[in-house]
């Protein structure tokens, strides 16, 4: 399952409910930054980009998304403004465990004491 798709359809159902703005701006900005982090490892600009460790600034993007989706649909849940409210919410639960998912993954692919990569002297 893809947390880009999960994410676009809690975000649907947030907007078709006319739920609060938390709740869609929160799911839209966790959608648009998984896409981001995934067209950056898709075309390979975290090779380019050597300022920043890409893999951890992702593991923390998880983590920070997992928390603010748990708090956030945990009281689209419980409120229940409208049943497309209680749906967003439960598709951002789900999106809450592929974040929780994701950053373990990372996570274990992190190595901190590992080999460093010289770049040549221009």
């Amino acid at each position: 399952v893809s947390p880009q798709l999960v994410a676009f359809i809690a975000f649907l159902c947030f907007v078709v409910s006319r739920a609060d703005g938390a709740y869609t701006t929160l799911v839209a900005m966790e959608a648009a930054f998984s896409a981001l982090f995934f067209l950056l490892y898709l075309l390979r600009l975290d090779k380019q980009m050597h300022w920043l460790f890409w893999p951890l600034a992702d593991f923390f993007n998880s983590v920070i998304a997992a928390l603010f989706l748990l708090v956030v649909c945990l009281f689209a849940v419980i409120i229940k403004t409208n049943n497309g409210t209680v749906a967003g919410g439960v598709l951002g639960l789900i999106l809450f465990v592929l974040s929780i998912i994701d950053a373990v993954l990372v996570f274990q692919k992190i190595s901190f004491n590992g080999p460093r990569r010289n770049t040549p002297a221009k």
